[in-house]
């Protein structure tokens, strides 16, 4: 998996499927993650519906500086976010 976290804070995408993952509130101390169930625009762009590991419920959710998104792959070694022109491009 590749994580995509714009260092400038634009420009978060993800798909349906995709893991967020929300830094810990301290150092040292776990953060949370989910799995985005349904995107609110088609170009993949915050908010998303996320269901939430830890808990198993659904909330609306708009990324922070702390949230980046891991990206599921379709196949070794490519990304789907590859194929979008203007999806995520993941970290290298």
């Amino acid at each position: 998996m590749n994580a995509y976290s714009p260092a400038d804070g634009h420009g978060i995408h993800a798909e349906v499927g995709d893991q967020i993952v929300v830094g810990g509130p301290s150092v040292g101390k776990p953060g949370r993650d989910g799995e985005v169930i349904a995107l609110h625009h088609d170009d993949g762009t915050p908010p998303y519906d996320v269901r939430w590991s830890d808990t198993g419920r659904t909330s609306v959710f708009f990324p922070g500086p702390d949230a980046h998104v891991r990206h599921l792959h379709d196949g070794p070694g490519t990304s789907r976010h590859e194929k979008r022109p203007y999806g995520a491009m993941p970290s290298r």
